[in-house]
């Protein structure tokens, strides 16, 4: 008789997604162990307390969700606050509001209807049936001052790339709306954790075994000999060793800084739009805390600044789901299918970019495709 492994499932990555699987498994009674190679928990939602504020490590996380059931379920795990995005872009010198809404137009234009800036933002596309590259399609959308201030710089910085080099169906629509609403998201809920995502993830893995600073491909034979089914992840290339080819990802570079001001700029995030600038955007965390006034008070401010980059051994953040990489991540997902005991979730495994509502409510679909129902 084969000996039972001492777990069920082992976890590789404490993301959203490990984190949420590991949650629910438990409530059916399985037993997990969750790994992860970084030293603390939480993927790129982790927090760390800078001078007495929370900083997103890993970029600004706002979540937001029209998933009633996903919302309950971090509602039931950590106080939401009503913090609401509202992003600003700074184009040498001049701001404007994110996204594109009356206020945006205004400040572009002058206009003050609808109906004008319709007829601004009319006169000013290049209609394109189909558009070769993403410039085309930007301005056939929007039309050439919003692409040319608003898009271009900080595009071209994010992926790399020219506009005129890149595919079309990167943006597929443009939000646009002819109301005065600087709220970035349409979704029914949004907020960040009291607290910080520390405190999710410590709700999702309470009672969870996890270790940190483990590297699951470093000794596979190992850690397949504890559990029964493998959960991964990590990159889907790096779990077959790149036997394919690698995929192509864009990275990013934090620059962390404590400024000596109690408000450095105003909003949690400003969008440095101009190629003359390096970064993308700034972001000030205290901010996010809304409703706590002992942070709100302190004499300094915490500010990060966000470089895109690109190179082999940099950590991956957003996968360029171009034509040549889609192909490549469908022959890594045929393997993938051939590995019965592994589940693959989460962002860097399904190479596709996910809001932290869609990782959540991936990990619930894929552990009910399994019978561990949520019991939400």
């Amino acid at each position: 008789m084969t000996e039972r492994k001492p777990y069920d499932y082992l976890i590789v990555g404490a993301g959203l997604f490990g984190a949420t699987f590991a949650y629910l498994a438990r409530q059916q009674g399985k037993r997990c162990l969750v790994i992860d190679r970084r030293e603390q928990l939480g993927g790129n939602v982790a927090c760390r307390k800078i001078e007495g504020i929370d900083v997103h490590l890993y970029g600004p996380h706002v979540f937001h969700t029209s998933n009633r059931e996903v919302w309950k379920l971090v509602c039931s795990l950590v106080e939401m606050n009503h913090f609401t995005l509202c992003t600003v872009a700074n184009y040498e010198g001049r701001f404007f509001n994110l996204p594109f809404n009356m206020n945006t137009f205004y400040q572009m234009w002058g206009v003050t209807t609808p109906e004008e800036a319709r007829k601004k933002i009319e006169e000013q596309r290049q209609i394109s049936h189909q558009p070769r590259n993403l410039e085309e399609q930007a301005i056939s959308l929007v039309g050439k001052d919003i692409y040319e201030m608003l898009i271009k710089g900080y595009t071209e910085k994010q992926w790399g790339r020219k506009c005129s080099e890149l595919p079309a169906f990167i943006i597929r629509r443009l939000p646009v709306r002819f109301t005065f609403d600087n709220n970035y998201f349409n979704d029914c809920f949004q907020g960040v954790p009291e607290g910080g995502y520390n405190r999710l993830i410590d709700g999702l893995t309470e009672g969870v075994e996890c270790r940190t600073g483990c590297d699951y491909l470093s000794d596979r034979e190992y850690w397949n000999s504890q559990a029964e089914t493998l959960v991964y992840t990590g990159a889907i290339d790096e779990y077959f060793c790149y036997q394919l080819g690698r995929l192509e990802y864009r990275s990013l570079r934090f620059e962390h800084e404590v400024k000596e001001v109690r408000n450095y700029q105003g909003n949690a995030i400003i969008n440095y739009t101009s190629s003359e600038i390096p970064f993308t955007r700034i972001v000030e965390h205290k901010h996010f805390d809304i409703n706590n006034q002992a942070v709100q008070q302190l004499p300094h401010t915490v500010i990060t600044r966000e470089y895109p980059m690109t190179g082999a051994g940099l950590e991956p953040y957003y996968p360029v789901n171009d034509e040549r990489n889609n192909r490549l991540y469908q022959q890594y997902r045929e393997l993938a299918e051939q590995e019965p005991h592994v589940i693959f979730g989460g962002r860097l495994a399904t190479y596709r970019y996910m809001d932290m509502d869609e990782v959540m409510e991936s990990a619930m679909k894929e552990t009910t495709a399994r019978n561990i129902d949520s019991k939400l």
